[in-house]
Parts: C-alpha cells; sequence; structure tokens
C-alpha cells in the first residue's frame, strides 16, 4: 500500500533555500547530490511512513504525532495520516531544532 508524500509549503521553501546555499557555498554539483538523496529519502517515505522516529525535542513535550528521518545532516519532520505523509520540515539538524520545530509545529 502506497502513502502520498505532501510537502507544505513550508517544507518547499525549507528544501529550495537548503538547495541554494549549498549551491552557493559548495558547488552547484554539490546542491544537485544532496537535492536527490533527499527526494529518495522522500520517496521512500511512500512505501514506509512508519519507519522514522520521534524528534526528541517534541517527546521531551509529550507529542509523539510527528516523525523524522535525517539524511546527515538534514532532518526532515513528518506527520502521517490515514494514506498521506505531510512533510512539514527540512532542516538542517544542527539548528536550534527546539526552537524551529516549535515555531513551525506548535504554533502553527
Amino acid at each position: 500500500m502506497s502513502f502520498k508524500v505532501q510537502l507544505t509549503e513550508d517544507a518547499v521553501l525549507d528544501l529550495d533555500a537548503v538547495c541554494d546555499y549549498i549551491r552557493r557555498y559548495r558547488s552547484p554539483v554539490a546542491a544537485e547530490h544532496v537535492l536527490e538523496r533527499i527526494e529518495q529519502a522522500l520517496s521512500s517515505l511512500s512505501e514506509y511512513p512508519h519507519r522514522g522516529g520521534f524528534p526528541k525535542e517534541l517527546l521531551d513535550v509529550g507529542i509523539r504525532e510527528y516523525r523524522e528521518i535525517f539524511i546527515t545532516p538534514y532532518r526532515i519532520v513528518y506527520r502521517v495520516t490515514d494514506q498521506t505523509v505531510n512533510v512539514y520540515l527540512i532542516a538542517d539538524g544542527r539548528r536550534d531544532m527546539r526552537t524551529l520545530l516549535q515555531r513551525r509545529l506548535l504554533h502553527a
């Protein structure tokens, strides 16, 4: 059974920002490589949506409705509902994830 994987508008902006940053500060080839890895991970969620763990920052406040997968150093945060995987965040895991997750998921 395949799930539909949807990126929120914020997640699309996140992905664009990640690729733009890598393109600018590393190389277009590196940006394309990271984009391909992230797209493969997103695609895999259509078959295995529950494979990701729970973000520890959300577990600390008792929230278990979101999951995450890692494409080091990037974190992809998503939620599975019915037959859909909604991707809410694609970010460098070295950022202040607690604040980012609270702002993006809890105050939305």
